[in-house]
């Protein structure tokens, strides 16, 4: 390239204002460590532990929610009297779909938080659909099989991640800035969550987000009641096709 180019891009490059550039992204880190409810001995499995962030106002004008192109259609089949996958994460907006794999009947409901809803009975093959148009956590599950139970988690913004059995978790591609970390496990009380939100600054220097140990207090989802708020009537004689 002549050298006069080269002097030309230079004096370009110098009179956009920094503020017009992009902002470099992000590689953020962290590790989450799960106690035992006595919190006196630490959990081998650290898996599935969701960390969000969320912009505050002060740098949320520059950073769009979603601003990669993200899938809209989802699934949580039914199968073997389960829900797969278990822990699901969609933007908002996102379409789920809920196929019934078994060849017996469900009914798939969510009375919580983020989505209620309730697809009613249906049979075998069958698919029924909902969307989820606003941020939050939906605990899902069949009014007929007390033991199925998943999770869907509706996100505004991309930035989280979901811990390895190890604790580990990275979150890509994130803009510098100041943001809400917010914490979700289903083995730990909502209080005990909220607890440990805080604001966090990122910047090129500060992408740790270091260590941050959550107490479980058990098997939260197990003591679910039915869709009416009572316990399920493992006497009742079952839908047909049931089982």
């Amino acid at each position: 390239m002549e050298a006069w180019h080269i002097g030309w891009l230079l004096l370009i490059a110098s009179l956009i204002p920094r503020s017009a550039l992009p902002a470099e992204r992000l590689t953020v880190t962290g590790r989450v460590t799960l106690l035992s409810p006595d919190s006196r001995s630490k959990s081998a499995d650290n898996s599935n532990v969701v960390v969000f962030l969320t912009p505050l106002a002060e740098n949320a004008g520059s950073t769009p929610a979603h601003d990669e192109p993200t899938p809209h259609h989802f699934q949580l089949a039914q199968k073997n009297k389960r829900f797969i996958p278990h822990l699901l994460i969609v933007p908002v907006g996102a379409v789920v779909e809920f196929p019934n794999h078994d060849p017996f009947f469900h009914n798939v409901f969510s009375l919580f938080e983020g989505k209620r809803f309730d697809l009613g009975l249906y049979e075998a093959g069958a698919t029924r659909a909902i969307a989820f148009n606003k941020p939050g956590v939906s605990y899902i599950f069949c009014n007929i099989h007390p033991e199925m139970s998943a999770v869907i988690i509706v996100t505004k913004y991309p930035y989280y991640a979901v811990s390895n059995t190890a604790g580990e978790l990275t979150i890509s591609s994130v803009p510098p800035g100041r943001y809400q970390l917010n914490i979700w496990h289903e083995r730990c009380l909502p209080d005990v969550l909220n607890s440990l939100s805080h604001e966090v600054a990122l910047s090129p220097g500060s992408t740790s987000l270091g260590e941050l140990r959550l107490p479980e207090s058990g098997d939260l989802l197990s003591k679910h009641k039915n869709m009416y708020g009572r316990d399920y009537d493992t006497t009742a004689k079952p839908y047909p096709g049931s089982f």
